[in-house]
């Protein structure tokens, strides 16, 4: 067996961000990866820890620039732990929206540079970025910002909502149901997408468990987990919705898991809106430097994010956290891209990590 060594990367940041692969080949066929990650680090963390509370959430939103809005949720979500302040109902009907239109602007994103990266489906990624833009312009115009919104607040949000909030965010959901349901008649009739994804980089359940990945990797592998289920927060606990999972754990079953979360996003969108106020209050706390009057020991919050389960753990103190750590899940992801790809095709290397939907700024912080 005569073993080369090919060095991939570092990959430019416009695609999956800065990664470095060591991949080991015999032939064609791999026989090891080795992932060299750290390019992008920052110490966010250490950063967090010398900011008071309110100057952190522009940190951690640049963590997933694909859907910033789930990790400044969490942050601020695990503040208001910290002060012992609920969010209103209200704001947390709206946020629930937002979070659910961010899952499938996050989604379309992945679909469409996955099906660029397999080389061979430019239009579908054409596709993806014209129903993305729609989420993206209901987004600003709500927040203010295209891309990264410092939208959360103490006990709620930045700013009320329009008066044709609901009747623009189903304008929204009209549009990405009719076209993104005819995504899988193009894709599964594709015969390249198919052999490029199906029996390709299986993660089998018991190996999703015990490497603990989560989110689309996880139930592509079978397993029915979702923090909106085992442990709801604002209306996810009063909507009904599926938890797609796959069956064999291949990229194909990861590209299912998004594609049917995207629709079952769609369906709670409507079910929120539609017991919606016409009129609320959803205003949270101005910034200012505010501490914890009886701050408690820890605190440790969790929130189901598009590429899944995201963690912060803090210790609070007077005006900053003492100590907070994040637990980034694709960090988690990434780690079992040596085992998946081991006895695959070179050339199915990028097919498996596309499948990953791996953010390297999350992971380097």
């Amino acid at each position: 067996m005569a073993i080369t060594r090919i060095n991939v990367g570092p990959i430019h940041p416009s695609t999956h961000g800065v990664l470095r692969l060591v991949v080991e080949v015999d032939g064609d066929t791999i026989k090891g990866v080795e992932p060299h990650i750290g390019f992008l680090h920052r110490g966010v963390e250490k950063l967090m820890e010398n900011r008071m509370y309110m100057q952190s959430p522009s940190y951690v939103e640049k963590l997933d620039y694909a859907a910033p809005l789930g990790w400044e949720d969490l942050y601020v979500a695990a503040v208001e732990k910290a002060l012992g302040v609920e969010t209103k109902e209200y704001a947390g009907q709206i946020m629930t929206v937002l979070l659910e239109f961010q899952r499938i602007a996050s989604h379309l994103l992945w679909l469409g540079t996955f099906c660029n990266d397999l080389g061979q489906f430019y239009t579908m990624f054409m596709w993806t970025f014209r129903e993305r833009a729609k989420v993206m312009k209901f987004l600003e115009d709500y927040t203010g910002s295209r891309m990264f919104y410092v939208n959360r607040r103490i006990g709620g949000l930045n700013r009320n909502i329009a008066p044709d909030f609901k009747k623009r965010a189903y304008e929204v959901t009209d549009y990405l149901d009719k076209n993104i349901k005819s995504y899988r008649k193009v894709l599964d009739a594709n015969p390249l997408f198919m052999e490029r994804t199906k029996g390709v980089g299986v993660l089998s359940r018991s190996d999703a468990i015990e490497y603990g990945v989560s989110g689309p990797v996880l139930r592509g592998s079978g397993v029915r987990y979702d923090v909106r289920v085992s442990a709801p927060y604002y209306s996810y606990g009063k909507v009904s919705f599926d938890v797609p999972v796959g069956s064999n754990g291949d990229a194909y079953d990861r590209y299912m898991v998004r594609f049917n979360e995207m629709l079952e996003s769609i369906s709670i969108i409507r079910q929120v809106l539609a017991s919606l106020p016409e009129t609320g209050d959803a205003l949270g706390m101005p910034i200012r430097l505010i501490g914890p009057a009886a701050k408690p020991d820890e605190v440790v919050v969790r929130r189901e994010l598009p590429r899944g389960e995201g963690i912060i753990y803090m210790v609070p103190d007077k005006q900053k956290p003492y100590r907070i750590s994040l637990r980034a899940p694709t960090f988690i992801n990434l780690s079992v891209l040596s085992r998946l790809a081991v006895g695959e095709k070179f050339a199915d290397l990028f097919s498996i990590l596309g499948s990953l939907d791996v953010v390297m700024a999350e992971i380097d912080r």
